[in-house]
């Protein structure tokens, strides 16, 4: 194992979305300097960091700026481009590795991974032609959810379709570009899992978080997750599994359907923080940030227990609407906490911050957090 990076050094950070800006509130509370290299001059990281490179991803000579600065680099993202991170795995240490992401940011090449080394995923079929979809029905079935291969997030880049003529008219829709086709399955819930793993391969693991989606971008995350202790050591296992398999390094999270009266299958896998983690902020002894910091730097693994059951609520550009929510009723709860990402401008979908409720009783935190939620769209 490499040696630990101590205190006093500088961490880079593709990316400066509020992934990024979390990491560097991290590392720069635990003494470290942070440099971010995003395009957006307003970028939310970039508002926290020591340095701000505002370029492109592919640029060579911010490139060559962070591999000589930088004692290590990490990534908040998954679509930053695979031949960045070997470019700079030249230079000093990238976690994770280029090999790992490439599979996460291709759905292709990821569910085809997780089928691959035995992993239950929904049938789905590869679309790189409208023929393609003729066969469908047998090996798919419908309904279905046609996801486009690369850069789709929160709900972006995939359409629910019901028959072929559906789903030929929405690969059209998308020009044309390689898709997934995945059967849409009748959920019972959603799970996930998110960890950090070290160099050596210890792997640390928080609670599972129950999960629930509006509009394909996550509304609430509760945890512990109301299902049997087996599902989710079921879900913890499989995470570290796929951790393994991978030869990750750093923090990821899994998201699991739960089909079949208590079957897990894989959605995806995040090669980052996520936003079903976004709890440990406030109900864990280490926050995934930490950990994402202490698995790049080779620092021992950060305490995973949860002090406290927690509800996070995203909020997103819809409830501003025209003005400013209404933040008194949220701050009128001492159990409730803000959390906002610094972003410029509101709008639908958007992911503009979030706030978690911690309770010694969850059913107490979840009433708080829905009633929380309702009263921050009234403007007294």
């Amino acid at each position: 194992m490499s040696a630990m990076i101590l205190p006093g050094a500088t961490l880079g950070m593709l990316g400066g979305g509020q992934l990024g800006r979390m990491f560097t509130v991290a590392a720069r509370t635990m003494g470290y300097r942070v440099m971010v290299l995003d395009p957006d001059a307003a970028s939310p990281a970039g508002q926290f960091a020591d340095e701000h490179l505002c370029a492109d991803y592919a640029d060579m000579d911010a490139l060559a700026k962070m591999a000589k600065c930088c004692a290590a680099i990490t990534t908040e993202f998954e679509n930053v481009p695979a031949d960045t991170l070997r470019y700079l795995a030249e230079h000093c240490p990238v976690k994770p590795s280029a090999n790992a992401v490439e599979i996460a940011q291709n759905r292709v090449a990821e569910k085809s991974w997780l089928q691959q080394h035995g992993f239950a995923t929904a049938p789905f079929a590869v679309i790189t032609h409208a023929d393609d979809l003729l066969t469908t029905v047998a090996t798919v079935g419908y309904p279905a959810v046609l996801k486009v291969s690369r850069f789709g997030y929160d709900g972006k880049g995939q359409v629910r379709v019901a028959d072929v003529a559906a789903a030929q008219a929405a690969f059209a829709s998308m020009g044309g570009e390689t898709c997934v086709l995945e059967r849409m399955m009748s959920l019972e819930c959603e799970l996930s899992v998110v960890l950090g793993r070290n160099e050596a391969g210890e792997t640390a693991v928080y609670p599972v978080a129950e999960n629930i989606h509006e509009a394909g971008i996550l509304d609430i995350s509760i945890v512990p997750a109301r299902v049997a202790d087996n599902l989710t050591a079921q879900a913890r296992e499989m995470a570290t599994t796929i951790a393994q398999q991978l030869n990750y390094c750093g923090v990821m999270a899994v998201e699991f359907f739960v089909v079949n009266g208590g079957q897990l299958v894989v959605n995806e896998i995040a090669p980052r923080p996520h936003n079903s983690g976004h709890y440990t902020l406030d109900a864990c002894l280490s926050s995934q940030f930490e950990m994402q910091v202490r698995t790049l730097c080779n620092l021992p693994l950060g305490a995973t227990a949860l002090h406290t059951p927690a509800v996070m609520v995203n909020l997103l550009g819809d409830v501003w609407g025209d003005s400013q929510p209404n933040w008194a009723a949220l701050m009128a709860h001492p159990q409730a906490k803000l959390h906002l990402y610094g972003k410029q401008s509101a709008r639908p979908g958007r992911k503009m911050g979030h706030f978690t409720c911690i309770d010694n009783d969850l059913d107490v935190a979840l009433v708080l957090a829905k009633q929380i939620r309702a009263e921050l769209s009234f403007i007294q």
